[in-house]
């Protein structure tokens, strides 16, 4: 057995004897010290942590990468002898004092404390990563956790675990795991993390699908190396290999064979944004004709130049330096070449389905509290209705928690209403503009009263003198559907919309 899987398995002494988790360590450090650790400056943290004792060495230690003494040290790792964290991997003797090798740090993702091995990443020591450097949970791996939904399963693929964090989280829903990864070190790391939570991940070694190939899983999640650039390879954690978007491209056209029946994948993605073409039919050109239901949800849409400085000040490379000009000159001729107007980045969301692909794409980019998880499944629900049903003869409700914003301008008299707006305070809160005529339909659903269709015919008899055309009642209809589909309007009638309404509210 790895040595580093044999240390995970004793370091949970010390760790909880010195309440080294995620809740304590942020008591203890602070709000305004966390949030500077977070942006890499390390001074507020380090005086923070000063006075807590063997935690504040553990601390220090672990996530500021100090040098500190080996007494400190020794007694805040009993009963781990710092001989052995040294031979695992997890120390380094620097003199008489030891500091650490791997960053090791509590992470709450909803069920309680787990503990992720990752490399140490460019934080406070400015270090030029490894080529196979393993990522530690950054921003992008935390964004897809709260994307995750998480109602128990059987079957999760990890597709590219890296420091496993993903695949950790999924043990808390699934009955089996399955972690893989190209970097053998990212599994070595993946292993620990999963040792010293007492965790069972079944990894496996090899290049994309490749060691899952003929299997069939109930959940996928996959942070895969999307940076869109150049066709190499310098950091196996970002970079595919594969030009522009093509790694994104190849997991969301691969996924769907690898999902059972009613199978759901949380993907992040990126994509490109060219001159002559929209990114939502380039997303969608990467699906298969028939079997998916696809949520794409776009959060933000980067600059070349921008995107191209961030990337290179990730590998710890300053843009201003020669070399890093040069990197630069190269990535940016990629991207013009291509005629990128901008790359846009988020979620690509998929659910096996008996039918034709359906697909959504769409453009999330507004603040919100909430995890984006509980939602994916309700979205799916809400779609897997509307594929069911006929909305002219249903009868529907208005959901609960929205409400409705009338915008008006200043006028000699007072106010003259320019426009109206439908909010939904829970979830994304979702924002759809809407005008008088919906408004008015919207104010007549009752789970009790008439269906849609005749709704509509009778709004246009009460404002536009006559009986609904066809073309009036498909742009009405059109409309509902979308307030569907955001969960402005919810199912009124029957056994299936009280069904849903209970996985809606989360009850």
């Amino acid at each position: 057995m790895d040595s580093l899987v044999e240390l995970a398995g004793e370091l949970p002494v010390a760790l909880r004897r010195n309440r080294y988790d995620a809740d304590t360590v942020l008591e203890v450090l602070g709000v305004g010290a966390h949030a500077a650790l977070g942006r890499g400056e390390p001074v507020p943290a380090r005086r923070a942590a000063a006075s807590a004792g063997e935690l504040g060495t553990l601390i220090r230690l672990l996530l500021l990468g100090d040098s500190l003494p080996a007494g400190r040290v020794a007694a805040a790792l009993d009963p781990v002898a710092p001989a052995t964290a040294v031979a695992a991997g997890l120390l380094v003797a620097d003199g008489d004092r030891l500091r650490a090798a791997l960053d090791l740090r509590p992470l709450d993702t909803g069920g309680g404390t787990r503990w992720v091995f990752s490399d140490l990443d460019d934080g406070p020591v400015r270090r030029r990563p490894a080529a196979d450097h393993v990522l530690g949970v950054g921003h992008a791996s935390l964004s897809l956790l709260r994307a995750t939904p998480t109602e128990s399963t059987g079957t999760v693929l990890d597709l590219g675990t890296g420091c496993g964090v993903q695949a950790l989280h999924a043990c808390s829903y699934a009955d089996r795991v399955t972690g893989t990864d190209v970097n053998p070190r990212a599994l070595r790391l993946a292993a620990a993390t999963a040792a010293i939570n007492g965790a069972d991940i079944d990894l496996r070694i090899g290049t994309w699908f490749d060691p899952v190939v003929g299997e069939r899983f109930d959940r996928i999640v996959a942070n895969p190396p999307f940076v869109v650039g150049p066709g190499r390879v310098e950091y196996t954690y970002r970079d595919s290999g594969l030009a522009l978007d093509g790694a994104s491209e190849l997991v969301v056209a691969g996924a769907p064979d690898l999902l059972a029946p009613g199978g759901v994948a949380t993907l992040l993605a990126s994509w490109v944004h060219t001159r002559d073409a929209d990114w939502r039919s380039r997303v969608a050109s990467w699906l298969p004709d028939h079997g998916i239901d696809a949520w794409v949800v776009q959060r933000d849409v980067a600059d070349p130049a921008l995107y191209v400085g961030t990337w290179l000040r990730d590998s710890g490379l300053d843009p201003r330096d020669p070399a890093a000009q040069r990197r630069a000159e190269h990535w940016l001729d990629t991207l013009d070449e291509a005629e990128l107007t901008g790359i846009g980045f988020g979620f690509v969301f998929l659910r096996r389905i008996d039918g034709p692909t359906e697909v959504l794409a769409e453009d999330l980019s507004h603040g919100f509290d909430d995890p984006l998880g509980p939602e994916v499944m309700q979205y799916f629900a809400r779609s897997a209705w509307l594929r069911d049903h006929d909305l002219r003869h249903a009868r529907l409700r208005r959901a609960p928690d929205i409400a409705l914003e009338q915008i008006s301008t200043p006028t000699v008299d007072g106010w003259r209403q320019i426009g109206a707006r439908l909010h939904r305070s829970d979830g994304p809160r979702w924002r759809h503009d809407i005008d008088d005529l919906l408004s008015a339909l919207l104010a007549g659903l009752r789970p009790d009263g008439l269906p849609l269709g005749e709704l509509v015919d009778l709004l246009s008899r009460g404002h536009l003198g006559g009986p609904a055309t066809p073309e009036f009642e498909q742009a009405a209809v059109d409309a509902v559907a979308a307030l569907i589909r955001h969960g402005l309007v919810l199912p009124g009638d029957g056994p299936a919309a009280s069904q849903y309404l209970l996985r809606t509210s989360g009850k």
